[in-house]
């Protein structure tokens, strides 16, 4: 149905680590500027069918990235691993890993990196396309299921917001089922799951997940998925740009490799952690979801889609939105460094606001005529 070749050369990522199934748009121009694209979006054109211009942050932005990086690599190794066990012991060696792109694939590629070299199990990741209010890529999820035949599949994505990914995915299984008679487990296993969308997380805690820091340059130099009729036929993947002019500025595997090198000290208490975890079923209650709709009440936002929270969708708001403002929990957590510096750097205003369970949570600016 689909052709392979081409998969193996896109992104900067080594293909062992994942093979990603989207269409390479790479010599399409869809980029447009935040504003301008702000604007389309919030008059009704899909997020999807374009793409913003990538920041390249400046060094100094770029220096807080790696002490990020250093000041919490062992906890994104810890978290890993207890993801990581979690999925083996649930769904054991017959597994695919398949990664919701982007954010997801390094998360992906880390768990696949952690069973390999733990329990010498090498599970096949792929990465592939999921969009709010459009669904998942039904053909790469074919596709998969046609060259891993009997193999369950464990998706994969890098935190939870305020839960629209997971409701995205739980939607887009059951229509699946529906349309193939086939059913896939719509459990969404994260780094951090604050919104508490999820029984399979790493943790709880809203902390910073590095690589929510920066854009493609962490992510295999691979764009957001592109969705849009011009360029995507019925049988294509979904697509994506590979921005191969941003390699000089690419750190997506020293990132993989330094918190890969800390596996083998986390093991025993990731082992220990996930065990405690399964023992005790997670509650699912979407709260993260009940808070953004509250926030967005308080602050007369007229659509839940303008509240981001959580670290690494507050970051997103300032690398690739028009933000109105953050809400901080506390000035001082050690997870908003980077969130202070973009801020400043934007000129956001930044609103002390303790009353709730996330670090942080952007706003995002109704742009246009009336706002």
């Amino acid at each position: 149905m689909h052709q392979m070749e081409k998969k193996s050369h896109f992104g900067s990522y080594a293909q062992d680590d994942v093979i990603f199934l989207l269409k390479d748009l790479s010599t399409f121009q869809l980029e447009g500027k935040t504003e301008q694209r702000e604007k389309a979006i919030q008059s009704g054109q899909h997020y999807s069918e374009t793409l913003p211009i990538e920041y390249q942050p400046p060094a100094p932005y770029l220096q807080l990235f790696h002490e990020t990086l250093q000041e919490y690599k062992l906890k994104v190794a810890l978290c890993t691993g207890i993801v990581a066990e979690q999925i083996l012991s649930k769904k054991g060696s017959q597994t695919v890993l398949v990664s919701l792109a982007r954010a997801g694939t390094p998360i992906g590629i880390m768990i696949k990196r952690y069973l390999k070299q733990k329990y010498q199990i090498d599970l096949p990741h792929y990465s592939i396309s999921i969009i709010r209010d459009r669904g998942i890529d039904e053909n790469a999820l074919h596709y998969i299921l046609q060259n891993h035949p009997g193999k369950e599949i464990q998706f994969i994505d890098g935190w939870t917001g305020k839960g629209a990914i997971s409701i995205e995915l739980t939607k887009a299984c059951s229509l699946f089922e529906e349309r193939y008679g086939i059913k896939l487990d719509d459990t969404l296993a994260v780094l951090a799951d604050p919104g508490h969308c999820t029984t399979m997380f790493g943790t709880r805690e809203d902390f910073l997940i590095p690589s929510a820091c920066l854009n493609s340059t962490v992510s295999g130099l691979v764009s957001r998925t592109v969705l849009n009729d011009q360029l995507i036929g019925v049988l294509d993947f979904h697509g994506a740009k590979f921005y191969k002019e941003l390699m000089d500025a690419d750190v997506s595997n020293e990132y993989l490799d330094i918190v890969s090198a800390l596996f083998p000290q986390i093991e025993a208490d990731a082992e220990r952690t996930a065990v405690k975890l399964m023992d005790h079923v997670q509650e699912v209650s979407f709260k993260g979801m009940d808070e953004a709709k509250r926030i967005q009440k308080e602050f007369m936002i007229e659509s839940s889609h303008f509240v981001k929270p959580g670290v690494g969708e507050t970051t997103r708001v300032l690398l690739r939105r028009v933000p109105w403002k953050i809400l901080m929990k506390e000035k001082d957590s050690p997870y908003v460094r980077h969130i202070l510096a973009l801020a400043k750097e934007r000129g956001v205003e930044i609103e002390y606001y303790p009353n709730m369970s996330y670090t942080c949570c952007g706003l995002i600016k109704k742009v246009g005529q009336d706002a």
